[in-house]
């Protein structure tokens, strides 16, 4: 009897320190996770955009895409950068790069004449989006301006 209850104990303290390792090892995941976002709020909003695009309407895409890209950047301080680019081998699969200055930044280019004449123009042209927040890893590296 003894030997079966000292076997369960055993096993009792094997599980338990077990799942308190597995919880101790999910709070540490969490608060690196809450490090993270705290340290970049209230500063730049990084996402990326990855759109599908018909393929039979992509000349007309890009062209929406080049005017509300170019509007942007030359007009919205906030806007730092709208980087677009296509797959090689599927160049109706675009993914843009998106960095704003802030949250306000993105929630006011949203409310531009530019940007909503893009989301209106290409309403019917967009297969599909899909809109990833990401957390900027080195949030002091900029990109640089190319030079011409």
């Amino acid at each position: 009897m003894r030997k079966k209850l000292s076997i369960f104990l055993t096993g009792c303290l094997l599980f338990s320190s077990a799942f308190c390792q597995e919880k101790t090892e999910r709070e540490e995941e969490n608060n690196i996770e809450k490090d993270l976002s705290s340290s970049t709020s209230g500063k730049n909003k990084v996402r990326l955009a990855l759109i599908i695009v018909d393929p039979a309407q992509l000349e007309r895409y890009n062209a929406f895409l080049k005017e509300e890209i170019e509007a942007s950047m030359r007009l919205e301080p906030g806007v730092l950068a709208l980087y677009a680019m296509s797959e090689k081998e599927h160049p109706n699969r675009i993914t843009i790069l998106e960095i704003y200055a802030d949250e306000e930044a993105y929630q006011s280019h949203i409310q531009t004449p530019h940007f909503i004449t893009y989301k209106e123009g290409t309403a019917n042209i967009v297969q599909s989006l899909e809109l990833i927040e990401t957390i900027p890893l080195i949030p002091e590296l900029k990109i640089k301006e190319s030079i011409k």
